[in-house]
């Protein structure tokens, strides 16, 4: 048996290694069949193994990479990161961290609290310079706040802020080995540098291969701290669409896939083999109003008044969207501050709109927008009638928004006298028209798109910061800027929620956006192959390699 298993892991290898991912995908030797190798597959687009210079690559590097503290650790207490603990003085600005004793880097090398210190300085000395190193994964946001990042010795590090900050634990920078990244220009991380396997990390699984746009192959890391393995590596295959992922769990060429559709989940629920789950994201799908008054600026100046867009809300029935557009597989949309994120969601339910189109035509008239010629169509205050663009589509790294919600917004809008015009854009399309109007972007009226941030309530927040861009609806408040900058400087939990929760409530009454659902991420594996999958809910983190560090053959 013990022969078997060989042979088939010098075949898997050897066919990947001839960067035949594509064949091996398509073979029905395999199928209903178990590899030792974890198949997975999901829809990304990784572009390089470099973290300094892209967004792009979160998957597969999170497997190779640690978090300082894992974006899980505050979740789930087996889930740490590079720090096995933390504390903060009572000055709220110096902060203390106890690296894994022993831990090394997967080629054998100690990983200590200077490879993080050098992490962390190494992207803090290049600021202001020409290469900045502002355009990956890695980056400089927020470290003009950071006074110091020292290593006092090999197993603590020592971070301490210039004002109170919960930055030392919410900054999610994959550190990496000093001894590999210490000759490496600034220039050369943020462009060129492709960082190409195998890497050297202290994740569980580690980046042996990559083929862009086909697959990587991942083996286990002998050093991890919690013990190598029990698998022997990973083939984390990319796809463009869903269809080739519920086609390999049914046929058994994956034993994961996540980025499913509510039909494909449906048919996969009924196959005995596969166990299906679905589990909570932070990301929200959102309607923006271009609400920008210069530069940028969308068709009509009815979408820079708050009266305009809040009578739009009484127009959007978020539970009939989950029902009808998501099949029940998402949460009806209230604020920017998503479930997932437990120590701030609030529902709002004191000052929640309700979809009434009767209502909604109600305040549009009180506002000004009446249908003054009797077309059927409403004109702005000045008596010009108007058409809306919405343009939608899927940012890189989001799940699809479904069409079918575009499609029922635009119908209710009709129905209260707003003619609206719908454009589909690719990925690349969408992120070039709505940048900041000082990129170029703009032009638009309304967007049927997504955003996810983390769980950190100044990413939450990011959604309506002035000129950040992430601000997607180009909105400026300064009573909202105020309080994401308190936000910035406070570490108590309770405090925050009370800052997180003015700052929601403001932006749902001004109405930049209106929040459409919370999508749940469908996912399905193979019964028959590995065990140590997560429950339903939590099946495979979005931000950690949990499960595969403790996945072990059926």
């Amino acid at each position: 048996m013990e022969k078997w298993q060989v042979s088939r892991r010098a075949a898997l290898k050897t066919m990947l290694a001839g960067s035949a991912a594509p064949f091996f995908m398509r073979s029905t030797a395999f199928a209903a069949s178990c590899s030792d190798f974890v198949r997975v597959g999901a829809i990304v687009a990784p572009d390089t193994m470099n973290p300094f210079a892209t967004w792009a690559s979160f998957y597969p590097t999170v497997f190779t990479y640690d978090f300082l503290v894992n974006v899980d650790a505050q979740r789930h207490s087996d889930r740490k990161g590079f720090a096995k603990e933390w504390s903060v003085a009572d000055d709220q600005l110096t902060w203390t961290f106890k690296i894994w004793p022993g831990m090394k880097w997967s080629d054998g090398q100690p990983a200590t609290a200077r490879d993080v210190a050098f992490t962390f300085n190494y992207l803090k000395g290049s600021m202001g310079e020409p290469d900045e190193l502002n355009v990956g994964w890695n980056n400089t946001d927020s470290l003009d706040n950071v006074q110091s990042i020292s290593a006092l010795d090999g197993e603590t590090l020592q971070i301490v802020t210039k004002t109170p900050s919960r930055w030392p634990i919410e900054k999610w920078t994959l550190v990496v080995p000093e001894h590999i990244w210490k000759n490496i220009s600034y220039a050369d991380a943020r462009s060129t540098f492709r960082n190409d396997p195998p890497l050297v990390g202290t994740g569980p699984m580690i980046i042996a291969e990559f083929q862009q746009g086909q697959f990587a192959r991942l083996t286990p890391n002998k050093y991890f701290r919690t013990g190598k393995p029990k698998t022997p590596g990973m083939v984390f295959n990319f796809f463009t669409s869903a269809d080739p992922i519920a086609q390999g769990l049914k046929s058994g060429s994956l034993d994961y896939g996540m980025s499913l559709s509510a039909a494909q989940w449906a048919n996969l629920e009924k196959d005995p083999e596969i166990e299906v789950g679905q589990s909570g994201i932070e990301q929200r799908d959102i309607l923006a109003f271009n609400a920008a008054g210069g530069k940028g600026a969308g068709s009509t100046k009815a979408l820079q008044d708050p009266a305009f867009r809040d009578a739009i809300g009484y127009a959007i029935d978020q539970k009939a969207i989950v029902d009808r557009a998501y099949r029940g597989h998402a949460a009806p949309g209230a604020g920017i501050v998503m479930p997932a994120a437990t120590d701030f969601y609030s529902d709002l339910s004191d000052i929640r709109r309700h979809f009434d189109l009767k209502e909604a035509a109600r305040r549009l008239d009180a506002a000004g927008y009446q249908d003054k010629d009797g077309d059927g169509l409403r004109e702005d205050k000045d008596g010009k009638s108007f058409q809306l663009e919405l343009i939608t589509g899927t940012y890189a790294g989001t799940f699809e928004t479904p069409l079918a919600a575009v499609q029922l917004i635009a119908g209710w809008l009709g129905e209260i006298g707003i003619q609206v015009s719908v454009t589909q854009l690719d990925a690349g399309a969408l992120a070039e028209r709505t940048s900041t109007p000082a990129k170029g972007g703009g032009g638009w009226d309304l967007l049927v798109a997504q955003s996810w941030p983390s769980p950190n309530p100044l990413d939450i927040l990011k959604i309506g910061q002035s000129g950040d861009r992430q601000n997607r609806a180009y909105w400026n408040n300064e009573k909202f800027d105020k309080l994401r900058s308190e936000v910035q400087a406070t570490v108590d939990t309770k405090k925050l929620k009370e800052q997180v929760d003015q700052a929601a409530r403001i932006i749902y009454k001004e109405a930049p956006y209106i929040v459409l659902a919370y999508p749940l991420v469908l996912e399905a594996h193979r019964k028959n192959c590995f065990v140590g999958w997560g429950a339903s809910g939590d099946m495979v983190s979005q931000w950690s390699y949990f499960p595969f560090d403790r996945l072990t053959p059926a």
